[in-house]
């Protein structure tokens, strides 16, 4: 199938038995590594080098996060102190939380562009597993790296955007500690989706567009899966340890719920792919 042909999925769901099996993928794949943990060990490798650096980062920003915030707040100098302490209280969580956020979206962007090779490989053993792969759609390598920087790169824009976004909204009264983080989830959930799914995806020669309206047609299975892949990674080391079960999870959602290639088994539908 050449790349950018048009594809077809399986007709759009609704409701919240589709968010649970979505997340059903994220434990399938996990379950798929355990039972194989050379593969398992195989998909550490990226996520650990990426890991460092990341680790890193915030612990940098944790080490200054009191400067930082104080040089952000200055209006709050001539408060009280328990006022002050409060406003920089929230704005330091705040802060935090959005760096985390940022953080948790680019570590799988920069994951799978760092551990390419890694994650294509365990895809395909995915899918042979499963009846066998679709025929892969050769794309020179430079191109493909091209386009996996400029997906990082974009993917780091809309992450910071949000992120800013959800720290103005922090600081609102009772919205700020309770809808803000939720609506941060669900955001954080479709973004992992698209990326993790981009493997299984761009071997069927699936690109960033058509891949957005692809997860749009299925959203409840996606957002299912993505959410619980956040909350997975929110977990210290959760990232790390859960990445090639991710990868292997978001391979059997594209075979089974997203787009289905001819002649290869899975699918809930029976509407192939084109081309």
């Amino acid at each position: 199938m050449p790349s950018g042909s048009p594809v077809e999925s399986p007709p759009r769901t609704s409701g919240f038995k589709d968010f649970l099996s979505g997340a059903g993928y994220l434990f399938r794949g996990i379950g798929w590594v355990a039972r194989r943990p050379a593969q398992w060990l195989f998909g550490l490798i990226p996520a650990l080098i990426v890991l460092v650096a990341y680790v890193a980062a915030l612990g940098a920003l944790a080490l200054n996060l009191g400067d930082l915030v104080g040089a952000l707040t200055p209006f709050a100098d001539d408060w009280s102190s328990s006022a002050r302490s409060s406003v920089r209280v929230v704005a330091g969580v705040t802060i935090f939380g959005a760096a985390l956020f940022v953080a948790i979206l680019t570590f799988t962007a920069l994951t799978l562009l760092v551990g390419d090779p890694f994650y294509e490989a365990i895809s395909a053993r995915v899918e042979e597993s499963e009846g066998g792969a679709p025929p892969e759609v050769e794309v020179p390598f430079l191109v493909s790296v091209w386009r996996a920087l400029k997906d990082a790169a974009l993917l780091g824009v809309v992450a910071v955007g949000f992120a800013l976004v959800f720290f103005v909204c922090g600081f609102l009264p009772l919205v700020g500690q309770t809808v803000v983080p939720a609506v941060a989830a669900v955001v954080s959930g479709y973004f992992l989706a698209s990326e993790l799914t981009s493997v299984a995806l761009e071997r069927r020669g699936v690109m960033r567009r058509e891949r957005f309206a692809l997860l749009k047609r299925r959203r409840p299975v996606v957002l299912g899966f993505g959410v619980a892949t956040f909350l997975i990674f929110l977990v210290p080391f959760g990232a790390v340890l859960a990445m090639p079960g991710a990868v292997a999870g978001a391979t059997l959602l594209v075979r089974e719920r997203v787009a289905v290639t001819p002649g290869i088994t899975g699918g809930d539908s029976g509407v192939p792919v084109q081309g």
